[in-house]
């Protein structure tokens, strides 16, 4: 039930005029119950067989959370650094099973066999939890948090329950930190119109970019990726330059969706994208991408290790970006591919951290047309093409065939398209240059239909007649894909 469904609309319709009946004024936990119950639903419409993992997981961290607070209360703190430790590895060992399992166990028999030793491995029929990477990370954050008395323990398992499983974001993200998202349990929702009329418009952008540019893309540039060898260099290199952009409508049209309706429900969700490709190197870039992962992974991965580093001074700062990158990789899937993507990206922090200006935010200004500067735009230019490179790699199956999608760019001059029987609609490069230029002209808003500080969508008429534009392109000019890409992850 994915959420630009029509199965999703219904269900959404039924949980909302249930979440907001005025029972909930009499019986101020209704709400959380309810939300509860429709988010494990929600997850088991999924994949059922996941939710005693769900509920397994979420009844032991509740109660490794109790324990740990209770040991800090009582001033064993060795003992509090135990329990975190053997909470933050139970939830690694989550991840380690169900997602990398198989992955490092075939790796270390095809390591030994090439070495000499005969060896043989059967891949066990692990079926891969869908969101188990982003509830996984929500768990393990509750756990440092409580020992870093950021947070008190979540007395009550109501609450705390619905924030591991809340269905806008257990598939996909955001991944919500407890000390922002657990209050916002404690207390009863009224409706509150002006925050759901901009939840709504924040779910329409998100099926805009998600159906009318993801979608239409998807087909030809996965068309073109199953047989790459027949496609001539051109068409390959304007793939690899299209698939950040798709990718970005995809996951970022996700995560508009989610906060959209959190919003709708009267919780605000941490966002997760902040228009990334107007960057101007590749550390802009990350704290712009993807937010709520690089930064839980720089709190609670970077830091530690730079800390740990410090005596090396840039050598140390080298060394815990590359591991950092390296894990934000790997937490993306069990694939060489996942982990030489991430150190890449690592690689390209180097210069930034030798140069000094690694840690540096430099304000983004127009000139006197509104437009970018011509140096600023030489530099998103550049970030834009390394993000481009990296994603060949993240995109390929395995490390020989991304070498083999690189080695067609340079050979496949003069060879003729037979693979490719789907093309792209005129009318999608249309809807990427409004996305573009919507990017810039609106880089400081949320999103783009927020009209707070824009003179142009104040006006009621423009307002609706752009809600009606867009709802009239999704209609007519959705693409066929009706998949997430971080589905997957």
């Amino acid at each position: 039930m994915v959420v630009n469904s029509i199965n999703f609309l219904l269900f959404f319709v039924v949980v909302f005029i249930v979440y907001y009946l005025p029972i909930n004024r009499k019986y101020p936990k209704f709400q959380n119950i309810w939300l509860f119950l429709v988010s494990y639903f929600f997850y088991g419409f999924a994949d059922w067989r996941m939710i005693p993992l769900l509920l397994g997981a979420t009844i032991v961290f509740y109660g490794i959370g109790l324990w740990l607070k209770n040991e800090m209360v009582r001033g064993h703190y060795k003992t509090a650094s135990h329990i975190t430790t053997f909470g933050v590895l139970l939830g690694i060992c989550i991840l380690l099973y169900f997602k990398y399992l198989n992955f490092f166990a075939d790796s270390f028999a095809q390591l030994l066999n090439a070495i000499g030793f005969n060896v043989s491995w059967t891949t066990l029929n692990i079926v891969l939890p869908i969101g188990v990477s982003f509830f996984t990370f929500k768990l393990i954050s509750y756990i440092i948090e409580i020992h870093r008395e950021h947070i008190d323990d979540c007395k009550s398992f109501l609450e705390f329950g619905t924030y591991i499983a809340f269905f806008p974001t257990i598939l996909s993200g955001p991944i919500d930190r407890p000390n922002k998202f657990i209050p916002q349990l404690k207390i009863r929702h009224a409706f509150d119109y002006s925050l759901a009329t901009d939840g709504s418009r924040q779910v329409l952008w998100g099926m805009f970019t998600k159906m009318c540019i993801a979608d239409n893309f998807a087909s030809c540039i996965d068309n073109v990726w199953q047989a790459p060898a027949n496609v001539n260099s051109i068409t390959l290199i304007a793939i690899s330059l299209l698939y950040p952009l798709q990718m970005y409508a995809d996951f970022d049209g996700y995560s508009n969706m989610a906060i959209g309706i959190g919003k709708i429900l009267g919780f605000k969700v941490t966002q997760n994208f902040n228009h990334p490709f107007i960057s101007r190197n590749i550390a802009e870039y990350w704290r712009n991408w993807h937010m709520s992962l690089t930064n839980w992974l720089t709190d609670y991965v970077f830091s530690p290790l730079n800390i740990a580093f410090r005596n090396l001074q840039n050598l140390g700062i080298i060394l815990a970006i590359l591991l950092n990158f390296i894990l934000i990789g790997l937490w993306h899937g069990a694939n060489w591919t996942f982990a030489v993507f991430g150190l890449y990206h690592g690689l390209l922090y180097i210069p930034l951290i030798l140069s000094g200006t690694f840690g540096k935010k430099k304000k983004l200004k127009a000139n006197d047309y509104g437009l970018p500067k011509v140096k600023d735009i030489s530099k998103m230019l550049l970030t834009y093409l390394m993000v481009a490179f990296g994603l060949i790699i993240f995109k390929a199956p395995s490390l020989s065939e991304a070498f083999n999608f690189l080695r067609y760019i340079i050979s496949n001059i003069s060879t003729l398209d037979t693979s490719v029987n789907t093309y792209i609609r005129p009318i999608t490069y249309l809807f990427l240059a409004i996305l573009i230029i919507v990017e810039w002209v609106k880089r400081k808003e949320e999103h783009p239909l927020q009209f707070t500080n824009s003179y142009f969508l104040k006006h009621r008429v423009v307002r609706w007649f752009v809600y009606y534009a867009i709802v009239m392109a999704i209609v007519l000019y959705q693409g066929l894909s009706n998949s997430f890409i971080y589905f997957q992850f």
